[in-house]
């Protein structure tokens, strides 16, 4: 049909162990914003990674605009028509905006040009930018209008967006939104990757569902509830997380005054910080990444290091402690970066579930491993976390970034922490995965376990937490009891316009 941009006919490609996608077959047409949903693992990522030239097909053909389309790199992609915006920025802080886009680009203007285009460009779709900014000083909004323009810039007749709002504000949501309708009304089309359900019905004009790499469905999402949404994609109904009723109990986690001075710039990532979590609690805390979220995390994990009384576990002083001292107390922490930080991509689950296991688990006596226990403790992760993994052997570089999330949670919730410290736990996951991993929160806060939870899913915040904060510039706004907030005032917190400084 001549209106078809791009034809996908019976794409597969396996890896050892696994069969990613399984000769899917779909249209996306001109004028379309087109949503591709399935839950983790479902073979997403290896097929928009077919379109873009990062991966070979080993069976299937692709058409755009009626013409054999096999690109074997991303260059070759990018000169046929498609532009991807990843959800990990590919950015140098270092470099300023226009030599940033310069980067990315095959055929460079002069510097001047370069940045008159960025600024005409920037602004005709509603994302002004100065060409002349340095990249380390924007906000995550920001970096992404980077990705974008340097796109737009090479009139994309396909653009691929891979989780694009997981970092925005509600009010930057609106503005990207804005931008993709007016591409749409242009010309452009957008396959467009997100497990954010409403924003899938509100935004797209088409979905095509996968499950487990094959093609099960495809609807139009204005006529179809999040709920049959999800369960398309996981294939059964599932619940939302339920809250138990429980009394709170004694304070178990208190930051006095928390104060970490800024890596060589001569300022504080984090200034002035005090609360407190009761046992049972569950304290949301928001923010625009790069507001002071990571060194809050580094320091109650103890890779940064504060004054003793800064920070008490249990009534005890524990901010010179460093990370296994404050693991023996009770004190577990899951951070932001799944591969690298939270876990070694090339060792297997077994090696990672022993790396933070090793001391409350008891894998480890007298200096010698226990590899059976740790066998163990890994097959009961992936099993009541529903892993999808061929095997505790494999490394977790090998799991989608959705199965390993649950892996990494599922690993610190199981060690029955007095408090869990957890950035961002449903990052990049699935409806009803996270719902899973809402719910082992909320259960382990009615067991007793005082659990802060770092997150720019405003939605999560207002579901599972008790109590919700904001940091803006390494400071803390009031915190207010979640019941009553909206999406709005929160918003408004996370950008500082009603934030206030804790007293």
């Amino acid at each position: 049909m001549t209106d078809v941009l791009m034809e996908i006919r019976g794409l597969s490609k396996s890896y050892p162990g696994v069969v990613a996608n399984d000769e899917v077959s779909f249209d996306i047409r001109q004028h379309e914003i087109h949503a591709l949903l399935g839950e983790n693992g479902a073979g997403k990522s290896t097929l928009v990674k077919m379109i873009y030239g990062l991966v070979r097909p080993d069976q299937g053909a692709m058409k755009l605009s009626d013409q054999a389309f096999a690109p074997g790199e991303p260059k070759v992609a990018r000169s046929q028509g498609v532009g991807m915006v990843f959800q990990h920025f590919s950015l140098f802080d270092a470099l300023n905006v226009g030599e940033n886009i310069a980067l990315g680009m095959e055929n460079v203007l002069p510097q001047r040009d370069l940045a008159q285009r960025i600024r005409e460009v920037s602004q005709a779709y509603g994302l002004p930018l100065d060409p002349n900014r340095i990249v380390g000083s924007l906000s995550a909004g920001e970096r992404q209008r980077v990705e974008i323009i340097r796109c737009l810039l090479q009139n994309p007749k396909l653009l691929i967006m891979d989780e694009p709002t997981s970092v925005l504000t509600p009010q930057e949501v609106q503005t990207l939104f804005a931008t993709l309708r007016k591409l749409k009304s242009e010309g452009t089309s957008i396959l467009y990757i997100s497990h954010k359900l409403e924003e899938i019905r509100s935004l797209c004009d088409t979905a095509t569902i996968l499950r487990r790499g094959k093609k099960v469905a495809g609807c139009t999402p204005s006529d179809t509830s999040a709920a049959a949404l999800a369960e398309m994609m996981v294939g059964a109904s599932f619940k939302a997380p339920q809250k138990k009723q429980h009394e709170l109990g004694k304070t178990r986690l208190s930051l006095k005054a928390l104060t970490l001075a800024g890596k060589g710039s001569g300022k504080s990532p984090i200034s002035d910080l005090s609360f407190e979590i009761a046992a049972g609690e569950i304290l949301g805390i928001g923010g625009i990444a790069g507001n002071g979220q990571e060194e809050l995390l580094a320091a109650l994990s103890g890779e940064a290091l504060s004054a003793p009384q800064m920070c008490q576990l249990n009534g005890e002083n524990i901010g010179h402690l460093g990370p296994n001292a404050r693991r023996t107390l009770g004190l577990l922490c899951a951070p932001e970066e799944r591969l690298g930080h939270a876990a070694a991509p090339n060792m297997s689950l077994i090696e990672n579930a022993l790396l933070t296991g090793a001391l409350r688990k008891k894998l480890v006596k007298n200096g010698f491993l226990n590899w059976g226990r740790a066998e163990n403790f890994a097959k009961t992760i992936i099993h009541e976390f529903d892993v999808r993994t061929p095997g505790t052997a494999n490394t977790a570089a090998s799991l989608s970034g959705g199965n390993l999330q649950k892996f990494v949670i599922g690993r610190e919730v199981l060690q029955d922490p007095d408090v869990l410290v957890v950035n961002q736990p449903t990052w990049g996951v699935d409806a009803a995965a996270a719902a899973a991993i809402r719910q082992s929160l909320l259960d382990l806060a009615a067991k007793g376990a005082a659990i802060l939870i770092i997150s720019q899913d405003l939605d999560e915040l207002i579901e599972i937490s008790d109590r919700f904060g904001a940091l803006y510039e390494g400071r803390l706004s009031q915190i207010k009891k979640t019941a009553g907030l909206t999406i709005e005032d929160i918003g408004l917190m996370m950008g500082s316009a009603t934030a206030e400084a804790t007293p």
